[in-house]
């Protein structure tokens, strides 16, 4: 049973959130001397709350935990604390996992009630295939136009990194079928209005319209500002100059993407200097780009690939110091590698 707070505005939550820090860290940073750390005065930030307790920055991850240990790892740097206490109720087990990829100190622990108990990190596994009868249809997405990719099981069609067309599962018969349309939800729309129309056909017209949107240098529209990262990578893929590589080929994340609308990182290898090298491509200031991107090494390295570096690629704009820095904590080497989508477009 949850023991955090329960919803509330947001500065009650982060009031109680910083709370129950303070209990657990007086209760836990020093079982034999609980008085030596009564005063212990913990601290917000951006999705929980942090303390720091002889040198530990003890952090308790409060919304999206599975998405803060980049935050807590730049707010226990920022303290100049030397090891970092990481408390949550869920997640732990990707939490850990991806602790383990850095140098600096990083303990995970999961909350039941009052206890703390050590996370477990989960294994990594490789991303699945797609079933043999779905591939059968990547050939009707590449006359479409669309450029198949497969991601943990799912074929899809994607135009510079969007997708609009999937491969599903008739819920009638069984049998797969080309779904057109951005989304889940255009997809269940397109069927209803234009269900008898040819599915090749469809996908041409789809491919066309988005295709106008996409290509760097576009006029704003809600359809270049979906899967930013992704149309980052698809520019990569054209241009693998860009980084300084011989080529750039798309690879799956570490776990699926839970819609399209959320703006996450994407994964790629590279081949620079006859090395593979994974790339992450991220747009934003995305401060758990690092620990993602640990753990997408560790994915491809599941699937078979040589990993002994990774680029994290983002537009100059959006690559900051203390992302240089969580990066030089990476056991594996790990780098930040700016461009700029547009200045390509004009080369």
């Amino acid at each position: 049973m949850s023991t955090m707070p329960a919803p509330t505005d947001p500065d009650r939550r982060a009031a109680l959130v910083a709370m129950k820090l303070q209990a657990l860290a007086r209760e836990h940073a020093r079982p034999d001397d609980p008085q030596a750390v009564e005063a212990i005065e913990a601290a917000g930030f951006g999705g929980g709350a942090g303390a720091v307790v002889d040198g530990v920055a003890w952090v308790l991850l409060d919304e999206r935990p599975e998405r803060s240990l980049g935050a807590a790892l730049a707010w226990a740097i920022r303290q100049g604390a030397t090891s970092l206490q990481v408390l949550a109720e869920r997640g732990t087990g990707l939490l850990a996992r991806r602790a383990e990829g850095f140098d600096f100190p990083v303990h995970v622990s999961h909350i039941e009630g009052r206890a703390l108990v050590p996370g477990v990190a989960l294994v990594v596994e490789a991303p699945a295939g797609a079933h043999p009868a779905h591939r059968e249809l990547a050939a009707m997405i590449a006359a479409g136009g669309a450029e198949p990719t497969e991601e943990h099981g799912v074929l899809a069609g994607e135009v510079r990194g969007l997708e609009v067309c999937r491969v599903v599962d008739d819920p009638d018969t069984g049998a797969p079928r080309l779904e057109v349309g951005v989304g889940a939800h255009d997809r269940e729309i397109f069927q209803m209005l234009h269900g008898n129309r040819p599915t090749l056909e469809a996908l041409t017209d789809v491919v066309a319209t988005v295709g106008l949107h996409r290509r760097p240098g576009a006029v704003n529209h809600p359809l270049n500002r979906l899967a930013m990262s992704r149309a980052l990578r698809a520019e990569l893929v054209d241009r693998p100059d860009l980084i300084g590589a011989m080529s750039v080929a798309p690879a799956a994340p570490p776990f699926p993407r839970d819609n399209l609308k959320d703006e996450v990182p994407c994964v790629a290898t590279a081949v620079v200097d006859g090395r593979t090298v994974a790339v992450v491509c991220t747009t934003g200031i995305d401060l758990d780009v690092v620990p993602f991107s640990v753990d997408a090494c560790a994915a491809l390295e599941a699937g078979g690939a040589s990993i002994d570096e990774c680029f994290v690629v983002a537009p100059s704009r959006d690559v900051v110091d203390i992302q240089q820095r969580l990066a030089a904590l990476a056991r594996r080497p790990t780098r930040f590698v700016p461009v700029d989508i547009a200045a390509a477009a004009d080369a």
